[in-house]
């Protein structure tokens, strides 16, 4: 394959379905982990030059920031398949329809979630219980994130049109990029310019309008593979509502998941700043763990969405297992790396001897899970690319809400000691691992049964 081909559309409907999964998912994984740099470089660049409480508080906004931008995961996953199923099918009308309204439903998206979230921030901190030691920061965090939404919001939509594609190479050179750009404004506004916590999420929201803006850049010059005008980009109930109608499931999704971290950060807030900036390393360093499983959850997505498209359900079941194995593989190669080089992770964050044991211990607890994750995450990125987008929510809710929530609480209450009156770190992890295991098993048992094979998008 020449250079030039690597950035254009991608039909994954011919050719060894392990090769096109892993041609889409080895640059999509090199863009999360890059993507993933953005808020791992705010809290070593922070935690270095400011200290460990303002580590803590960089960590508290997150969960909160994640809430306000369950819209956008819903548009998002709506578009990448609607988009993968009409390029898979060839049909260039409805790709030009879809991709304009994706852009259209973009830029409403970003103005609720700058509105909404600026008068939000403060009565959630309080909601939640975040410490004064950390509230300003927090506060000041979070509003500077939310006035910049809008990059963040466009650089993922359009990043996710290229996917649908089948193109992962643009978005992935445009992260890498705006990354670097993000890291060197992050320890100038922080360590030059002494901006502390506000100055990390400036340098953040500049980079991500940055990479937006070369997306958009990149789509308007591939006029060959869609249309893009202004009667594409005007909003038509048709299009529009197919794209919502399929992502307000994963919309809710990152909702819930979204609601199920903030009640636990509640807990996780009331252990003191310790288990705090514990909670915020461990995060940090699951957020680059994660990074194959949601990048193979993603790949098979795509890959579901063209074969579906064309009507090769053969080609699924291949990619699935072929995916899956090598996926599997990869979590076991990762799960064992944490369980023997956390520590040297950690030292990354912070120099202070109490908090590195306590987090090393709270990693060994999460290391198996990610084997668990995934299997989910192949799952249901068959399931979703199929058009079936219900499933992996109710799996979702079941496996944070039903468990994951009531098992903190309850191991909590009932590991409190004198040094931790509100219950020991444990329960914060175990209920984790507990609902990774949960959500694998019910996607396992969801898939099986078969429903997703009914829903796909192109026959309806």
């Amino acid at each position: 394959m020449k250079l030039r081909e690597l950035f254009t559309a991608r039909d994954m409907t011919e050719g060894a379905p392990w090769k096109r999964i892993m041609e889409f998912a080895v640059p999509m994984l090199i863009g999360n982990v890059a993507q993933q740099l953005y808020n791992t470089v705010d809290s070593i660049v922070v935690g270095k030059y400011v200290g460990d409480n303002a580590l803590a508080a960089v960590g508290t906004c997150m969960p909160i920031f994640n809430l306000l931008l369950a819209v956008f995961v819903g548009v998002s996953t709506g578009a990448g398949i609607v988009i993968s199923q009409r390029f898979g099918a060839g049909d260039r009308k409805g790709l030009s329809t879809a991709i304009g309204n994706c852009i259209t439903l973009a830029a409403i998206t970003s103005v609720a979630t700058m509105l909404i979230g600026v008068v939000i921030t403060e009565p959630l901190l309080r909601l939640l219980d975040t410490p004064d030691s950390v509230f300003d920061w927090c506060a000041q965090y979070l509003k500077i994130f939310f006035l910049g939404a809008a990059g963040f919001t466009y650089y993922n939509i359009l990043s996710g049109i290229l996917r649908g594609l089948g193109d992962s190479f643009s978005a992935l050179g445009f992260l890498l990029l705006a990354t670097i750009l993000n890291i060197f404004l992050d320890v100038w506004f922080v360590a030059s310019f002494g901006l502390g916590v506000p100055g990390v999420a400036l340098a953040t929201i500049i980079a991500q309008a940055i990479s937006a803006a070369l997306c958009l850049v990149k789509l308007l010059h591939m006029r060959s593979v869609f249309d893009l005008n202004w009667r594409t980009l005007r909003m038509t109930k048709d299009a529009s509502w197919r794209i919502i109608k399929l992502g307000i499931p994963s919309g809710i999704t990152q909702g819930i998941m979204s609601m199920a971290m903030l009640v636990v950060q509640s807990l996780t807030n009331s252990m003191g700043e310790m288990v705090m900036a514990c909670n915020v390393i461990i995060m940090r360093v699951d957020g680059f763990a994660m990074m194959p499983n949601m990048s193979f959850g993603q790949a098979l997505s795509v890959y579901a969405g063209q074969n579906v498209g064309a009507g090769k359900m053969d080609r699924v079941d291949k990619g699935l297992k072929q995916g899956g194995a090598i996926a599997v593989a990869v979590s076991a190669g990762i799960t064992t790396l944490l369980l023997f080089a956390s520590r040297y992770m950690f030292a990354l964050f912070t120099d202070t001897p109490e908090l590195m044991d306590l987090a090393v211990r709270m990693m060994r607890i999460l290391a198996v899970g990610y084997i668990c994750v995934a299997v989910t995450q192949v799952l249901g990125g068959v399931m979703r690319g199929a058009g079936d987008t219900a499933t992996p929510m109710w799996i979702t809710m079941v496996s944070t809400i039903v468990i994951r929530v009531p098992v903190a609480y309850g191991l909590a209450y009932f590991t409190r000691t004198e040094a931790y009156p509100k219950g020991q770190p444990q329960a914060l992890f175990v209920s984790l691992l507990v609902s990774w295991a949960a959500g694998a098993l019910l996607s396992w048992i969801a898939f099986r049964r078969g429903a997703w094979r009914r829903k796909a998008l192109i026959t309806e």
